[in-house]
This record gives C-alpha cells, sequence and structure tokens, in this order.
C-alpha cells in the first residue's frame, strides 16, 4: 500500500511548484511506487465545502509536507492561515513530517516568519532556491524516508551510500572549485571558506550518520572510476560511415563528471572541421560543422542522466556526417522520445547529481536542454537532432553541416577502400588527419596514408591539393628528398 503525501502551501504562491512536485513524485521510478499524492486543488470545486475537507486529508495522510514561503495566506476567524492550521494538525496526529523553506529574496510577513519559527522548534527544515532545488531535497527526503522504514534495501544510485565513500576519497580544492562556480552563476549561498562536509550537507549527500552518497564520488572524487568503473566516456573518431576498423582516434576518458564532459567535448571538437574567418573587427572567428553548445549538451545529458548501475559506458562516436552519444539506461518512467523534442518537464535520473551540475553551470534549468540543442541546430542551419531509444539506452544523432545535403556513400573500389569522388564530409574528416600526420612524420607519403586509413591515393591526393590551395601545407625540397610543413 502506498503512502500518502499531503502538499501543505500557500496555494496561489507554490501554485506551479505543487503540481511539478506532484507530478515527479507520480511519474519517478522508485518514488511513485512507493508515494501517492494529495493536493487540494485536484479535488472537484462541489466537493471544496469548509476547513473540514484538507483537515481530514491531513489525518488520511502518511507524510506532511510542507513548502514555506513569504506569504501567510489567508486567515480563518482566529487569525490563522490554512497551511499553520494543516501543520498544527499533522504535529498533533504526530504525522512524519517534512518542511521546505524559501530562501529566494523577498520580504516575509512577519506572520510566516513567526509560523516558520515555530516549524524549526519541532522539525528539520531544509531551505531550497527555485523548483528544481526544491525536488531535489524533496527526492533526497522520501528516498532517506523509505531507508529509514527499511521499505528498500538500496537507494536509487545517486542517493545510495553503498559504494563506501569517505571524506579522504573527495578531492577538497574540488569542493572549493565548485563552491566558487556555484556562488558565481547560481547564487549559492554558502562561503567560499566552507568545510567540506557542510558543502555536502547542502548538497544533500550526507545523511545525518555521516555517510556520503553515491553521488559526491562523481562529483568531487579523487579517482571517481575506482568506485564506479563504467563512469568512465568512451570516444571514438571514424573515418567510414558507420563503426569499422581502423579507427582515426580513440579515447577513453576518467575524472569526475566535470572533467568527462569537458574532455569529450574538447576530443569532438577536434576533428570537427573548421571554417575560419574574418571577424569585422579583425579578430578572427571559428565556424564548426556542428555547433559547439549543441555537441556539449548532448554529452552533459548523457553524463548527467545515464543509468549509473549499468556497466556500459557513455559512448561518443564522431563518424564524417553525425556525431553520436549513447548513454545507458532508458527513458524515465513517463518520457518518451516525442517529448524531448519539445520543452517539457524534467524527470531526472540522477536529481541529485543533476543539481550539482546545474549549480556549476553544465545544465541549464532541468529539462531545457534538449530544446536548447533544438534551437542550436537549427541556428546553424543544421538538420534537427534524432533521438533513438531502446530499453537498455538512448542515443541522439547530430547531423553535421559538411555532408548535410550529400548523405549518400560512394561506392567502394575493388580494394575495399572508400573512392568518395567528391564527397565533402570525408574529405573534411581527412584533412584533420593529413594535418595531424604531417606534424608528427613530415616525411610521411600519400600512399602511406592512404594504406593507413584505407582511403584510395586519389582522395588523399585530392585533399593534400586543397590544403596547399588553401595555404594550410606546404612542400618544402623535391619530392624525393623534401618534406611538408603546417602553415596554418
Amino acid at each position: 500500500m502506498k503512502s500518502r503525501i499531503f502538499i501543505s502551501s500557500v496555494q496561489r504562491e507554490f501554485a506551479k511548484e505543487r503540481k511539478a512536485l506532484a507530478e515527479y513524485v507520480r511519474k519517478d521510478a522508485i518514488l511513485g511506487h512507493f508515494f501517492e499524492v494529495f493536493l487540494f486543488e485536484e479535488v472537484p470545486a462541489q466537493e471544496r465545502k469548509a476547513d473540514g475537507v484538507y483537515l481530514a486529508e491531513v489525518d488520511a495522510c502518511d507524510i506532511y509536507l510542507g513548502i514555506f514561503g513569504h506569504t501567510y495566506g489567508n486567515t480563518d476567524s482566529a487569525g490563522v492561515s490554512a497551511t499553520e492550521r494543516e501543520y498544527r494538525r499533522a504535529a498533533a496526529k504526530h504525522k512524519y513530517r517534512i518542511c521546505f523553506v524559501d530562501k529566494s529574496a523577498g520580504e516575509t510577513d512577519p506572520r510566516q516568519a513567526a509560523f516558520i519559527s515555530r516549524v524549526n522548534d519541532d522539525v528539520v527544515r531544509k531551505g531550497f532556491v527555485g523548483y528544481d532545488d526544491l525536488r531535489t531535497a524533496v527526492y533526497a527526503a522520501l528516498a532517506k524516508h523509505l531507508e529509514d522504514k527499511g521499505l528498500i534495501n538500496v537507494l536509487p544510485f545517486d542517493a545510495a551510500k553503498t559504494a563506501g565513500v569517505q571524506l579522504k576519497h573527495l578531492n577538497f580544492s574540488k569542493l572549493r572549485a565548485f563552491v566558487r562556480d556555484a556562488r558565481e552563476k547560481r547564487g549559492f549561498k554558502l562561503p567560499l571558506n566552507s568545510k567540506p562536509m557542510d558543502v555536502l550537507t547542502a548538497l544533500d549527500l550526507v545523511d545525518d550518520k555521516g555517510r556520503i552518497a553515491n553521488s559526491a564520488a562523481l562529483l568531487f572524487g579523487k579517482r571517481p572510476q575506482h568506485f564506479f568503473r563504467p563512469s568512465e566516456v568512451k570516444c571514438a573518431w571514424f573515418l567510414t560511415y558507420k563503426v569499422a576498423k581502423p579507427i582515426a582516434d580513440f579515447k577513453v576518458f576518467e575524472g569526475d563528471v566535470f572533467e568527462l564532459a569537458d574532455q569529450a567535448r574538447d576530443f569532438v571538437m577536434s576533428h570537427l572541421s573548421r571554417r575560419i574567418g574574418e571577424h569585422f573587427h579583425g579578430a578572427a572567428e571559428t565556424t564548426y560543422d556542428l555547433p559547439e553548445r549543441a555537441v556539449f549538451e548532448a554529452i552533459v545529458n548523457a553524463i548527467c542522466h545515464r543509468d549509473y548501475n549499468s556497466n556500459s559506458s557513455v559512448q561518443v562516436m564522431l563518424f564524417p556526417d553525425r556525431l553520436e552519444v549513447s548513454s545507458p539506461g532508458p527513458l524515465p518512467k513517463g518520457m518518451t522520445v516525442a517529448m524531448l523534442k519539445r520543452r517539457h518537464r524534467s524527470i531526472p535520473v540522477n536529481p541529485l547529481l543533476a543539481q550539482g551540475m546545474y549549480l556549476r553551470g553544465y545544465i541549464e534549468h532541468v529539462g531545457s536542454g534538449t530544446g536548447d540543442i533544438i534551437e542550436k541546430c537549427r541556428e546553424s542551419g543544421l538538420p534537427p537532432p534524432q533521438w533513438e531509444s531502446e530499453d537498455d539506452g538512448l542515443t541522439i544523432i547530430l547531423r553535421r553541416a559538411t555532408i548535410a545535403s550529400q548523405p549518400q556513400m560512394s561506392p567502394q573500389t575493388d580494394n575495399g577502400t572508400q573512392d568518395v569522388g567528391l564527397d565533402v564530409g570525408l574529405d573534411v574528416g581527412l584533412e584533420r588527419t593529413v594535418i595531424d600526420e604531417i606534424r608528427t612524420h613530415p616525411k610521411i607519403r600519400m600512399s602511406e596514408i592512404a594504406v593507413k586509413f584505407q582511403v584510395t591515393k586519389r582522395t588523399v591526393e585530392r585533399v593534400f591539393s586543397k590544403l596547399t590551395q588553401q595555404g594550410r601545407i606546404a612542400r618544402v625540397g623535391g619530392k624525393r628528398f623534401g618534406h611538408w610543413e603546417v602553415i596554418a
């Protein structure tokens, strides 16, 4: 039987938050299995008779969830608000109470301040700023309640303490950098010199027994992969249109979630084709065939919302015509691919992890990421991204500008290599390869590159000719004893 949650607040002050919170609890795979939510505004209007309706619901609930802001609300004949009446009833009936106080800027009604002070004498209350912060705090509190009641043996991954993470496993410099960035970008309230345990407490990453959540290792760990080996990110660059050898470049990145996102983005951007023009102020302006923000959002989403109980890793694969970013785990319950293509209510798989990445500025308001990717592709004149969802993972596909209008593959030659003819996409991929090879081996021959990357010599010759005409490479000395140099 599900536990019944009564959400109490001044309705007009938190109308959107109340509705969103109820939807989140109902749709979350774990919380929705154990809890049902009562909202007074969902009661049919003809049944809303008097104060007895909501007080009867308080009597029927198992958990009282109070959200207290700056407004006291309408009062009865005794001068007491409905919210305070509900709280008093829950206390009198010895209901399990969890309370959250809005810490955003604003003047608080003196009656509300006095009420909150009385609540503070009874229960531990958690501050929040904005809905995402509130949802994360509610998630942590309900997950802890389930654990304390013995209703679940294992908490959701990011709230669980199963890995044995201790303070000595965390990098204090990373914690300080996090507080600095969170203060600057999101108005995080903790001072710069906050103690590590105070930071973890503010992020709901430690419980009252001092046990540290799994997410802390992913956010601030010295060696995150020591605890969660599959949390690494695998990146590959292919010169062919499907996964096939040889792989032009392959890296396995380790580190915390911020380092993983940065490294994977840099890998992709370093292998994209670039066009360098002159800015009207004279500064060089570089344009890539995929917008950097869309690439970064796709990678961050995969890292943040993946299933960390899976033994698979996030995979980032760059092809001549597209970028594919795959993350382990299906879409959350209640989400569909169609919903990803429009503004949607977020149902994060790892809310504590998402909150940390939001405060650091790596994600914007939760739920806006996919819309931002679509918008950046549109601004760059690219086709909209595609999502492919399976039981074991989700993949986003971004089409590259270089061959957006030429998706067909060219036929193969007798020796199995690609004779791409005028296929600009493969040429662009080879341009970067040729430049890298010249830097390392100035005397390399075109035939050696053709064999190494399994393309025809004619294709390599065309790329060399193009780079020479553009002034990006130059031949120094004769054909037999000379060498190549990279100019720009």
